[in-house]
């Protein structure tokens, strides 16, 4: 390790210790650095203190656990004096899909109690483009005792003793301990010293390149990273409906389409979910309405494919059979249910069904409070889920439902959403193959 960040980062606090904090706080404790991590979930901080994890993600248990038992790591619900201050707390929507900062400012407000001079405050929270501007004009609202950078002359601006930068994550769920070391990071702060000042923090960890810019860039690239990719998996989502209209297998023709040597079209699933793609197009269309009419189609096309399944379910089903939703979670193998299409399509499909609705998701122990005041909705294991059904739907593509023995589903109508079973495998009454 780098003996100079060990020197200047000698405690860094953690503020959101969800799907990325708490990664991140436990990597920079495994680098000899004291790591202070802040929930406001009492919970959640009970249980890192324990040196146990809340959230499933490969390997994260034994480094939490390595790291709180050498002292290098604790969690706590009030923030504490650090060198260093990352935030990676919520930043959801609301209303009208416009942004909703008030995590963000609790976590800044609390910040702003415990600041000092020398000290860098990192946004990783994805964010709409002037968010770490604005996060500058909270601080220096609250300690104008301490000299900021001047936003109206920045990058230029160098009078300033607190350092403010932004640096999205940038992890795939499942490989996130992995991608936070090796992938590159994009740091954007409000002048060349806070640049260089964060780069300093994230050479302690990253192997990756660490590529300087100002703070609105840094915002921006996030957020287009996640809106190309919503636009491709609208395109997917879209010819899905399309081969359904025209009885032909998207599965056979998206195989067949990208033997082109220039096409890659990615698989189609029953919607769009997880915490950026899902969320951050929004935040670009909130800052210019009028410049982005093929963001707003793309979110249209993937926020209205859960519909669809529901509309498909109904159309192929009995209004007395039982259905089987196969998977909660927006991604595979991971038990991570934010803004995930399989809520949305669950909670509808009870609204209209009048059969039982069995869901079956490995990665949790019972169903979330959302899905649990439906009567009609029961939690349980996914062989007796498959067993029990006459319909069975597949919404997100886990392990442990491709591995099943298809002859299971043989005279059951099946919507596979993800693709796992094809059609020809499958010698059912009904395979609705088309999402």
């Amino acid at each position: 390790m780098n003996l100079k960040h060990k020197a200047n980062f000698k405690k860094i606090c953690v503020i959101g210790l969800g799907y990325v904090g708490l990664p991140t706080a436990a990597i920079i404790a495994s680098h000899d650095i004291t790591v202070s991590g802040v929930d406001v979930d009492k919970k959640t901080v009970e249980t890192i203190n324990k040196g146990e994890i809340h959230i499933i993600e490969p390997d994260l248990d034994i480094m939490v656990r390595n790291a709180v038992n050498l002292g290098k790591l604790y969690a706590s619900t009030s923030i504490e004096p650090a060198d260093a201050f990352i935030i990676a707390v919520p930043t959801p929507f609301k209303g009208k899909n416009e942004p909703d900062l008030k995590y963000l400012e609790q976590a800044i407000q609390a910040v702003a109690t415990v600041l000092k001079p020398g000290n860098l405050v990192i946004l990783e929270s994805t964010s709409p483009v002037g968010t770490t501007k604005q996060i500058s004009r909270w601080l220096s609202d609250a300690r104008p005792d301490l000299e900021f950078p001047d936003i109206k002359n920045a990058p230029n601006s160098q009078q300033h003793n607190i350092y403010i930068a932004h640096s999205p994550e940038r992890v795939l769920p499942g490989r996130i301990l992995v991608e936070l070391v090796k992938n590159d990071r994009v740091i954007g702060g409000l002048t060349r010293a806070c640049s260089e000042r964060a780069k300093d923090l994230y050479s302690s960890f990253v192997t990756g390149t660490c590529h300087l810019t100002d703070a609105d860039t840094a915002e921006l690239v996030k957020l287009a990273e996640n809106a190309y990719r919503d636009t491709n998996i609208a395109f997917a989502n879209e010819m899905s409906l399309v081969c359904d209209k025209l009885n032909v297998d998207i599965w056979d023709m998206i195989d067949l389409a990208n033997l082109h040597p220039r096409v890659d079209i990615l698989n189609p699933g029953p919607g769009v979910g997880g915490h950026c793609i899902a969320v951050d197009p929004w935040f670009i269309v909130h800052s210019a309405r009028k410049q982005t009419p093929l963001i707003q189609a793309s979110r249209k096309v993937n926020d209205t494919k859960p519909d669809w399944v529901v509309e498909r379910a109904l159309e192929l089903t009995d209004p007395l059979a039982t259905i089987a939703c196969l998977g909660l979670s927006y991604k595979s193998d991971i038990d991570d249910l934010r803004e995930s299409p399989a809520l949305k399509i669950i909670k509808n499909l009870a609204a209209k069904h009048f059969g039982p609705i069995l869901v079956a998701e490995p990665n949790i122990p019972e169903l979330p409070l959302y899905l649990n005041a439906d009567e009609n909705i029961k939690y349980c294991l996914y062989e007796r889920a498959i067993q029990e059904a006459d319909t069975v739907i597949v919404l997100t593509d886990h392990k442990e439902f491709k591995g099943i023995d298809l002859s299971r589903l043989e005279n059951k109508i099946v919507i596979d959403t993800r693709g796992i079973w094809r059609k020809d495998k499958i010698s059912a009454t009904e395979s609705v193959n088309s999402d």
